[in-house]
């Protein structure tokens, strides 16, 4: 079924040549702007990892990962599906300290991926992660964090707009704040999509928290995996994408799990095997550092910032023959 809609009279701001110029502003302004509110330092980072280790994103639980066999090594490798563990490691290895953190480009093929406006098999975000204490593992340093990225957002919007003067993107830089069940209470009719929309919607910038959990009513409002975000104190930030009439998550992130979460979550999970796993057993024994984390989607902020209605508008990508019908008739050129 094509899950690819272009809007009636849509017609991108900025022709393919600006476009292309206005990535390249996007991803270097964001980045500095994201460094210098949450103290970030760049780091490289992999693009694929052992299995054996436990560091990659299990995401759903049903993706399945891109995986390849390396003879000079004997190992298989697995394409990362994020590096929200290999991160937390990577802050430990690298002796960061309380406040100060690590950002690094990640590129991901989720070869299982349902495609759509939103939606790619090549992924791409800015990942990071930085050291808190046990002070910082709370609701209101979470939500000044949230703040602190939706000023680094609009801030890069206030510049390309600038630079490119035909863009008309407007974005609310107050963060409306709530929580997966506050929203199923709200609108029990309807399913969790629905409810982002609707909410979304209403105060064109949120952030939905307490997702990964099941609600009252049994069921969970998305997916989250039990090893690396505290369910309790995480979320999604989402805006209002204009030109498709439809909120966009822009960011998933979280305070991470210290061990007494990590057992709790891995239990109502049905994953206490991953107890026994590298990675697992130096956060149980309290080896890791607190930290707080996320992923920001390069493309979705890019197709975001510049009004685009398809992703494959701003980054390269391969897309069924249907999804190209519609964008060629639509005048959507796709890179």
């Amino acid at each position: 079924m094509i899950m690819t809609v272009i809007p009636p009279r849509y017609k991108a701001a900025l022709r393919l040549y600006e476009t292309q110029k206005a990535i390249g502003l996007i991803k270097n302004v964001f980045q500095v702007k994201l460094c210098a509110a949450l103290h970030l330092k760049r780091v490289t980072a992999p693009l694929f990892v052992d299995p054996a280790t436990g560091l990659n994103d299990d995401l759903n639980g049903v993706e399945r990962p891109v995986a390849f066999d390396i003879p000079a090594v004997g190992k298989e490798a697995q394409v990362v599906h994020s590096l929200a563990k290999w991160k937390r490691l990577a802050l430990h290895d690298y002796e960061f300290f309380v406040g100060n953190g690590l950002i690094t480009d990640m590129n991901a093929i989720r070869r299982d991926e349902e495609l759509d406006n939103l939606h790619s098999v090549y992924v791409d975000q800015w990942d990071w992660e930085k050291v808190i204490d046990r002070g910082m593992r709370n609701e209101a340093y979470l939500r000044e964090t949230v703040g602190r990225i939706v000023s680094a957002i609009c801030g890069t919007l206030d510049e390309l707009k600038w630079q490119f003067p035909d863009l008309d993107t407007q974005l609310c830089r107050d963060v409306a704040f709530f929580t997966a069940q506050e929203l199923e209470d709200r609108w029990p009719q309807l399913s969790p999509k629905e409810r982002e929309n609707a909410i979304v919607k209403e105060h064109k910038t949120v952030f939905i928290g307490q997702i990964g959990g099941k609600l009252k009513s049994g069921q969970r409002h998305d997916g989250r995996a039990p090893d690396y975000d505290d369910w309790g104190l995480n979320g999604d930030l989402f805006f209002w994408h204009e030109a498709l009439g439809q909120a966009m998550e822009i960011s998933s992130m979280g305070i991470r799990v210290d061990g007494e979460s990590l057992a709790r979550q891995l239990q109502e999970a049905g994953c206490e095997e991953r107890r026994e796993l590298p990675f697992h057993q130096m956060l149980l024994r309290g080896e890791l550092p607190l930290t707080i984390g996320g992923g920001i989607g390069q493309s979705r902020l890019c197709m975001l910032l510049l009004g685009k209605a398809h992703i494959g508008e701003v980054q390269a990508s391969l897309w069924d023959e249907e999804t190209r019908r519609v964008c060629r008739e639509a005048h959507v050129t796709l890179l």
